[in-house]
């Protein structure tokens, strides 16, 4: 069975994406990679993968179970930073999807971005983008490519924007993705 990531999203602004997690990973037979926690549309997506029969793996740092209230109904790891957590998730997951989220999905975005610009991985990485929630993120990649500070052809070749009802279109290159390379770890990135 193949893994997905989802990237940890915010609040549930996109209540189609739980109903679309659940089918996708239920007809694909792919196990669902997040961040642990049973609130928000994490939580959601989490909650709608387990009841459509899909099989979900949450990774969540010890200090957030109790803020996160961490969805327990599931395979759960509690580790000790979030160095720990997004290590895991990046090692367990062959491919990513992006849903609407904040600072800390942002933050995700830009590192997948930045591993797959240095060659660390070449996973694919879908990012749902529904009424155009990720345009001022795609505005602001080519704006860095007009000033001549990221390479036209950087990391984005492999994310695919999609705004489409059915979240996951990457799905079936998931299935069979080879590269499984590590992401630098702190000591590397220093």
């Amino acid at each position: 069975m193949r893994l997905l990531r989802i990237v940890r999203p915010g609040r549930p602004t996109v209540p189609q994406g739980r109903r679309d997690v659940r089918l996708s990973l239920a007809d694909e037979g792919l196990r669902l990679v997040y961040g642990g926690g049973g609130v928000g549309l994490m939580g959601a997506c989490a909650r709608a993968a387990h009841a459509g029969g899909g099989r979900v793996f949450g990774i969540i740092p010890d200090f957030l179970v109790a803020r996160e209230r961490a969805f327990d109904e599931v395979e759960t790891r509690v580790v000790t930073s979030m160095h720990e957590r997004k290590m895991i998730m990046f090692e367990q997951a062959d491919g990513f999807v992006v849903l609407p989220g904040g600072i800390g999905t942002l933050e995700e975005i830009v590192e997948l971005l930045s591993w797959r610009r240095l060659n660390l991985h070449a996973k694919p990485i879908v990012i749902y983008n529904p009424r155009d929630f990720w345009r001022p993120m795609f505005e602001l990649y080519e704006h860095t490519i007009r000033e001549g500070l990221t390479h036209r052809t950087s990391p984005t070749r492999g994310a695919s924007p999609t705004r489409s009802r059915r979240s996951f279109p990457a799905t079936p290159p998931l299935r069979h993705h080879p590269d499984r390379r590590r992401p630098p770890d702190a000591r590397e990135m220093t």
